[in-house]
Parts: structure tokens; sequence; C-alpha cells
């Protein structure tokens, strides 16, 4: 376990830049912000994400603690001060003091943080020495900055194979993994993104209150799908097939995207 401060600044800046939406335009990306929070810098973080620099002076700090869990994995607990998480208004202005976390291990994006515990299921880490990574963004995905480098801090965790001093598992052997049954949809969307290109061309999928629909994306490059406003994420592992399942229990327009690439897929439309 390790604890780290983390800071960030935004106590001393004014002014937020409108409204937060929800989703932003087609064809537009999450560095377009309408809020005028700090400096937006050229230089990004390792997923590409622009910084966006902000004084010292009055920063909020986080800090990290990862504890074995009893069952399985690892707990991680995000402690921030004058600092809030805003899932409501992601894909929004950039707003001081405000957004959300990401969480990395050894580079590779696993989860967005919308609040200050996360569980880590021993499955998602290998065998051996790792860097866990938190870094703190924007509503706008625009990363918090101070001094030219990112707002995060590290942790090291170390995982051992199962029935191992250290490891978490209960038991001498382990049933074998059943097949996961694949849940109904009333709605099945299939998009294959390839060297950058979505297909079919991004549209608007209709659907009624309370239909499921089932978002079936294929990607020949490692990302993250997001659905704004359900705040539903799934990892996209290059070249396999990966399905999203959700309840389409909010009307409106919601955008259904890529983080790594910024690419929109869809556009779900709930009357």
């Amino acid at each position: 376990m390790l604890t780290l401060a983390l800071l960030l600044a935004g106590g001393a800046v004014t002014g937020c830049g409108g409204r937060a939406t929800t989703h932003h335009k087609p064809g537009t990306s999450h560095e377009q912000a309408s809020g005028s929070v700090g400096t937006l810098l050229t230089a990004t973080d390792t997923g590409g994400h622009r910084l966006r620099e902000v004084p010292a002076e009055g920063a909020p700090e986080a800090q990290l603690t990862v504890r074995p869990d009893s069952e399985d994995g690892w707990n991680l607990q995000l402690a921030v001060k004058n600092y809030r998480f805003t899932p409501d208004s992601t894909g929004g202005a950039a707003l001081p003091g405000a957004g959300h976390a990401h969480l990395e291990l050894d580079g590779r994006k696993l989860a967005r943080l919308y609040g200050p515990w996360f569980h880590l299921p021993a499955a998602q880490v290998p065998e051996g020495a790792h860097t866990l990574t938190v870094r703190l963004y924007a509503d706008d995905h625009t990363a918090w900055a101070v001094a030219g480098k990112p707002v995060e801090g590290t942790a090291q965790l170390t995982a051992t194979a199962p029935g191992q001093a250290g490891g978490h598992s209960h038991g001498d052997t382990p049933p074998p993994p059943q097949a996961a049954q694949p849940e109904q949809a009333d709605r099945t969307v299939t998009i294959t993104v390839r060297d950058g290109k979505v297909s079919p061309a991004p549209a608007r999928t209709e659907l009624r209150r309370g239909e499921r629909v089932a978002l079936r994306v294929t990607s020949d490059r490692a990302d993250t799908l997001h659905v704004h406003g359900y705040d539903k994420e799934l990892a996209l592992p290059a070249g396999q097939e990966a399905t999203l399942t959700l309840t389409a229990d909010r009307t409106g327009l919601f955008e259904v995207e890529t983080h790594t690439s910024g690419l929109v897929l869809t556009q779900l439309l709930v009357r």
C-alpha cells in the first residue's frame, strides 16, 4: 500500500464557461471546451488528453490508498479535498475544482472514477509488480496540470498467483469458469472501428424509453467505450468484439464514443 498526495489547482480561478452538457457536438473533440479555467496547453498526457494548466496556490489535494480485499483483489480509496466529482456534467465545460479521475495500471486505462471508492478485481491484474496511477480530469476531459505536469499520483501493487502468500483465493481448486450468458436486448447496434474510421458512419439510434440496447463494438486498437449521460464504460480489447448492454431509462440525446481515439460511434436518441 502506498499513500500519495496529489496537487490540483483551481481555487484562484473564477468563472466557468456556460452550462455543462452530457454530450458534445459530433465531429468536435472533448478539448474544444467552452470554459476559460486555467490555460489550455498543447502538451498532452499519455492518453492524448490536452493539459489544462492551473496555478498551484490553493490547490486541492487527493490521497490514494490501496488495501487488499478479503474476498478478491484490492479496494482503492481516493480521498479528495477542495475538489468534487461531477458525473452529471461530464462532457461539458471545464469547471474549477471539479471533474473525474482515470485509473491506470502500468499506463493502461482501467476505469473512470466518479467517487472515492473503487474495487479492483484480481483478474484485471497480472502476476507481478505493477504501478497504479490516478489522474484528475476536468469535465471536458482535459487533464488538470500544475507546472506543465498532469496532476496524478502513483502506488505500487504486487499481485501473486492464486494460492500463494499474499493472494486472495479461497479454497484449494477454483471451479472452472462458466461462459457468460448474453444479456437480452431489444436493439443491437454493431460498430467496427478500423484505421481511425467508424463503420457504419455515425448516426442516431432511436429508442423508446425502457428499451434495452446492445452496443457491439470491434476496434482494431485497444480503447474504451463510453456512453454519455448514462456514465457507462466498456474496455475495448484490440481486435476483439465487446458488448455493452444498457436500459434506455432516460430520455434525450446521448453520445457513444471512444476515449483514446476520440471517435463518435453513434448517438442514442431516447424518446
